[in-house]
Protein backbone atom coordinates (compact mmCIF):
# COMPACT_ATOMS: atom_id res chain seq x y z
CA UNK A 1 0.00 0.00 0.00
CA UNK A 2 1.01 3.65 0.08
CA UNK A 3 0.47 6.94 1.86
CA UNK A 4 1.09 10.23 0.05
CA UNK A 5 0.00 13.78 0.87
CA UNK A 6 0.08 16.94 -1.24
CA UNK A 7 -0.75 20.19 0.54
CA UNK A 8 -1.31 23.79 -0.54
CA UNK A 9 0.08 26.54 1.71
CA UNK A 10 0.22 30.30 1.34
CA UNK A 11 3.91 30.03 0.55
CA UNK A 12 3.75 27.06 -1.82
CA UNK A 13 3.27 23.30 -1.92
CA UNK A 14 4.33 20.50 0.40
CA UNK A 15 4.64 16.86 -0.68
CA UNK A 16 5.37 13.71 1.33
CA UNK A 17 5.25 10.03 0.40
CA UNK A 18 6.22 6.76 2.00
CA UNK A 19 8.25 4.16 0.08
CA UNK A 20 6.71 0.80 1.02
CA UNK A 21 4.98 -1.20 -1.69
CA UNK A 22 4.63 -4.68 -0.17
CA UNK A 23 4.40 -5.84 3.42
CA UNK A 24 4.52 -9.27 4.97
CA UNK A 25 6.54 -11.40 7.32
CA UNK A 26 9.34 -11.77 4.79
CA UNK A 27 8.36 -9.53 1.89
CA UNK A 28 8.92 -5.80 2.24
CA UNK A 29 9.86 -3.70 -0.79
CA UNK A 30 10.89 -0.08 -1.07
CA UNK A 31 10.33 2.10 -4.14
CA UNK A 32 10.35 5.84 -4.64
CA UNK A 33 6.85 7.21 -5.25
CA UNK A 34 7.76 10.89 -5.65
CA UNK A 35 9.14 12.21 -8.94
CA UNK A 36 10.22 15.65 -10.18
CA UNK A 37 10.55 17.46 -13.50
CA UNK A 38 11.84 20.99 -13.84
CA UNK A 39 13.07 23.66 -16.20
CA UNK A 40 14.73 25.99 -13.72
CA UNK A 41 13.28 29.47 -13.90
CA UNK A 42 10.30 28.24 -15.97
CA UNK A 43 8.54 25.30 -14.32
CA UNK A 44 8.65 22.78 -11.48
CA UNK A 45 6.42 19.69 -11.41
CA UNK A 46 6.10 17.03 -8.72
CA UNK A 47 4.17 13.77 -9.04
CA UNK A 48 3.35 11.11 -6.43
CA UNK A 49 1.76 7.74 -7.14
CA UNK A 50 -0.28 5.10 -5.34
CA UNK A 51 -1.55 1.80 -6.68
CA UNK A 52 -0.21 -1.00 -8.83
CA UNK A 53 3.57 -0.68 -9.09
CA UNK A 54 3.76 -1.88 -12.70
CA UNK A 55 1.20 0.75 -13.69
CA UNK A 56 2.83 3.63 -11.82
CA UNK A 57 6.32 2.77 -13.07
CA UNK A 58 5.03 2.61 -16.66
CA UNK A 59 3.34 5.99 -16.30
CA UNK A 60 6.43 7.67 -14.84
CA UNK A 61 8.70 6.08 -17.47
CA UNK A 62 6.49 7.25 -20.33
CA UNK A 63 6.29 10.78 -18.95
CA UNK A 64 10.05 10.84 -18.48
CA UNK A 65 10.79 9.50 -21.98
CA UNK A 66 8.49 12.05 -23.62
CA UNK A 67 10.13 14.88 -21.69
CA UNK A 68 13.52 13.84 -23.09
CA UNK A 69 12.37 13.04 -26.65
CA UNK A 70 9.40 15.31 -27.50
CA UNK A 71 6.76 13.94 -29.87
CA UNK A 72 4.02 16.16 -31.31
CA UNK A 73 1.58 13.26 -30.94
CA UNK A 74 2.42 12.80 -27.25
CA UNK A 75 2.83 16.15 -25.44
CA UNK A 76 5.57 16.50 -22.83
CA UNK A 77 5.36 17.73 -19.26
CA UNK A 78 8.13 20.17 -20.15
CA UNK A 79 6.19 21.74 -23.03
CA UNK A 80 2.67 21.96 -21.56
CA UNK A 81 1.56 25.62 -21.40
CA UNK A 82 -0.19 25.32 -18.01
CA UNK A 83 -0.53 23.06 -14.99
CA UNK A 84 -4.07 22.22 -16.15
CA UNK A 85 -2.68 20.90 -19.44
CA UNK A 86 0.02 19.07 -17.48
CA UNK A 87 -2.69 17.34 -15.45
CA UNK A 88 -4.44 16.33 -18.69
CA UNK A 89 -1.20 14.79 -20.01
CA UNK A 90 -0.70 12.76 -16.83
CA UNK A 91 -4.38 11.73 -16.75
CA UNK A 92 -4.32 10.58 -20.38
CA UNK A 93 -1.10 8.63 -19.83
CA UNK A 94 -2.48 6.93 -16.72
CA UNK A 95 -5.72 5.98 -18.46
CA UNK A 96 -3.86 4.64 -21.52
CA UNK A 97 -1.53 2.46 -19.43
CA UNK A 98 -4.45 0.94 -17.51
CA UNK A 99 -6.35 0.38 -20.76
CA UNK A 100 -3.34 -1.44 -22.24
CA UNK A 101 -3.37 -3.86 -19.31
CA UNK A 102 -7.07 -4.47 -19.90
CA UNK A 103 -6.65 -5.03 -23.64
CA UNK A 104 -3.78 -7.43 -22.97
CA UNK A 105 -6.30 -9.79 -21.42
CA UNK A 106 -5.77 -9.19 -17.73
CA UNK A 107 -8.61 -10.78 -15.77
CA UNK A 108 -8.96 -8.04 -13.15
CA UNK A 109 -8.20 -4.64 -14.63
CA UNK A 110 -9.05 -2.96 -11.31
CA UNK A 111 -5.94 -4.58 -9.86
CA UNK A 112 -3.86 -2.42 -12.21
CA UNK A 113 -5.42 0.87 -11.12
CA UNK A 114 -3.39 3.76 -9.76
CA UNK A 115 -3.99 7.26 -8.43
CA UNK A 116 -1.75 10.31 -8.77
CA UNK A 117 -1.17 13.58 -6.93
CA UNK A 118 0.30 16.20 -9.26
CA UNK A 119 1.42 19.67 -8.26
CA UNK A 120 3.68 22.51 -9.27
CA UNK A 121 3.85 25.76 -11.15
CA UNK A 122 4.53 26.93 -14.70
CA UNK A 123 5.64 30.50 -15.31
CA UNK A 124 2.69 32.75 -16.02
CA UNK A 125 0.34 30.70 -13.88
CA UNK A 126 -0.33 30.02 -10.20
CA UNK A 127 0.70 27.12 -8.00
CA UNK A 128 -1.79 24.28 -8.58
CA UNK A 129 -2.42 20.83 -7.07
CA UNK A 130 -4.44 18.00 -8.67
CA UNK A 131 -5.75 14.57 -7.72
CA UNK A 132 -5.89 12.28 -10.78
CA UNK A 133 -8.07 9.15 -10.81
CA UNK A 134 -7.52 5.87 -12.71
CA UNK A 135 -10.35 6.74 -15.10
CA UNK A 136 -8.37 9.76 -16.31
CA UNK A 137 -10.49 12.45 -14.68
CA UNK A 138 -9.12 14.79 -12.00
CA UNK A 139 -9.99 17.47 -9.46
CA UNK A 140 -8.07 20.50 -8.23
CA UNK A 141 -7.31 21.59 -4.68
CA UNK A 142 -9.01 24.76 -3.50
CA UNK A 143 -10.10 26.67 -0.42
CA UNK A 144 -12.42 23.88 0.73
CA UNK A 145 -10.02 21.05 -0.15
CA UNK A 146 -6.48 22.36 0.45
CA UNK A 147 -4.78 18.95 0.56
CA UNK A 148 -5.05 15.56 -1.12
CA UNK A 149 -4.20 12.09 0.18
CA UNK A 150 -3.81 8.85 -1.74
CA UNK A 151 -3.30 5.31 -0.51
CA UNK A 152 -3.89 4.39 3.13
CA UNK A 153 -5.34 7.75 4.17
CA UNK A 154 -7.83 7.06 6.97
CA UNK A 155 -5.39 6.93 9.90
CA UNK A 156 -3.55 10.14 9.09
CA UNK A 157 -6.48 12.21 7.86
CA UNK A 158 -7.90 13.25 11.27
CA UNK A 159 -4.55 14.85 12.12
CA UNK A 160 -4.57 16.94 8.95
CA UNK A 161 -8.22 17.93 9.26
CA UNK A 162 -7.76 19.17 12.83
CA UNK A 163 -4.37 20.87 12.58
CA UNK A 164 -3.90 22.12 8.99
CA UNK A 165 -3.57 25.88 8.55
CA UNK A 166 -2.88 27.47 5.19
CA UNK A 167 -0.53 30.05 6.72
CA UNK A 168 1.83 27.57 8.37
CA UNK A 169 5.50 27.53 7.47
CA UNK A 170 7.22 24.65 5.69
CA UNK A 171 8.78 23.62 9.01
CA UNK A 172 5.36 23.52 10.68
CA UNK A 173 3.95 21.57 7.74
CA UNK A 174 6.76 19.03 8.07
CA UNK A 175 5.91 18.51 11.73
CA UNK A 176 2.21 18.07 10.88
CA UNK A 177 2.90 15.58 8.11
CA UNK A 178 5.28 13.53 10.22
CA UNK A 179 2.61 13.19 12.90
CA UNK A 180 0.11 12.13 10.22
CA UNK A 181 2.55 9.61 8.73
CA UNK A 182 3.57 8.33 12.17
CA UNK A 183 -0.08 7.69 13.06
CA UNK A 184 -0.54 5.84 9.76
CA UNK A 185 2.50 3.57 9.95
CA UNK A 186 1.71 2.60 13.54
CA UNK A 187 -1.78 1.49 12.46
CA UNK A 188 -0.94 -0.16 9.14
CA UNK A 189 2.10 -2.25 8.21
CA UNK A 190 1.64 -1.49 4.51
CA UNK A 191 2.96 2.04 5.08
CA UNK A 192 6.56 2.47 6.18
CA UNK A 193 9.77 4.47 6.28
CA UNK A 194 11.67 6.07 4.70
CA UNK A 195 9.54 9.09 3.78
CA UNK A 196 10.37 11.39 0.86
CA UNK A 197 9.47 15.08 1.07
CA UNK A 198 9.57 18.21 -1.08
CA UNK A 199 8.81 21.86 -0.31
CA UNK A 200 8.07 23.97 -3.38
CA UNK A 201 8.11 27.73 -2.84
CA UNK A 202 5.75 29.82 -5.00
CA UNK A 203 7.43 31.54 -7.98
CA UNK A 204 10.76 29.78 -7.43
CA UNK A 205 10.28 27.63 -10.56
CA UNK A 206 12.73 25.00 -9.38
CA UNK A 207 12.73 21.91 -7.19
CA UNK A 208 12.86 23.18 -3.64
CA UNK A 209 14.08 21.69 -0.40
CA UNK A 210 13.71 17.93 -0.63
CA UNK A 211 15.08 14.84 1.05
CA UNK A 212 14.33 11.59 2.81
CA UNK A 213 13.37 10.83 6.41
CA UNK A 214 15.06 7.56 7.36
CA UNK A 215 14.03 5.17 10.12
CA UNK A 216 16.68 6.45 12.53
CA UNK A 217 16.09 10.16 11.80
CA UNK A 218 16.43 11.94 15.18
CA UNK A 219 13.81 14.59 14.42
CA UNK A 220 11.24 11.98 13.41
CA UNK A 221 11.98 9.97 16.55
CA UNK A 222 11.46 13.12 18.65
CA UNK A 223 8.16 13.92 16.92
CA UNK A 224 6.90 10.35 17.20
CA UNK A 225 7.75 10.02 20.89
CA UNK A 226 6.50 13.51 21.69
CA UNK A 227 3.19 12.93 19.91
CA UNK A 228 2.64 9.66 21.77
CA UNK A 229 3.40 11.27 25.11
CA UNK A 230 1.14 14.25 24.32
CA UNK A 231 -1.77 11.96 23.46
CA UNK A 232 -1.41 10.06 26.73
CA UNK A 233 -1.20 13.30 28.69
CA UNK A 234 -4.27 14.73 26.93
CA UNK A 235 -6.26 11.57 27.59
CA UNK A 236 -5.35 11.56 31.25
CA UNK A 237 -6.37 15.21 31.59
CA UNK A 238 -9.94 14.51 30.45
CA UNK A 239 -12.62 13.85 33.08
CA UNK A 240 -13.19 10.21 33.99
CA UNK A 241 -16.56 8.74 33.09
CA UNK A 242 -18.85 8.31 36.08
CA UNK A 243 -21.65 6.02 35.07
Amino acid sequence: MTYCVGMVLDRGLVFMSDTRTNAGLDNISTFRKMHHWEVEGERSITLMTAGNLATTQAVVSLLDERSKAPDDRKPSLLSAPSMFQTARIVADTLRDVIREHDQAGQEASSAFNATVILGGQIKGGPVRLFLIYPEGNFIEAGEDTPFFQIGEMKYGRPILVRAYEKGMSFAEAMRLLLVSFDSTLKANLTVGLPFDYHFYETDSFKVGTHGRIEKDDPYFETVSQGWGDALKSALQSLPVFEG
